[in-house]
């Protein structure tokens, strides 16, 4: 299974042609194609895969999949038999 995760946009540039963005994900920044959303600028939201950011998105619907992500890890730390105490 692939997964898309939501990242803030900090700032957009061209690196040889290429329309492309420097995206933070809480604190990891990575660089990656925005072609298929020219319209893409800082402080945007928007899911990258694979180095290639997808769609963009507001921060509510960003904000409300990061939570849904971190409900998802504390279901597989309980699974697994960890605490997050």
């Amino acid at each position: 299974m692939c997964l898309g995760i939501p990242g803030k946009i900090l700032s957009v540039y061209e690196d040889h042609g290429t329309k492309m963005a420097n995206i933070d994900f809480g604190g990891v920044k990575i660089d990656a194609c925005i072609e298929v959303i020219p319209e893409a600028k800082p402080g945007d939201w928007t899911i990258v895969h694979a180095g290639f950011a997808l769609n963009l998105l507001s921060e509510k619907e960003a904000q409300e999949t990061l939570e849904i992500l971190e409900q998802m890890s504390e279901l597989e730390d309980l699974h697994n038999g960890e605490t997050s105490e």
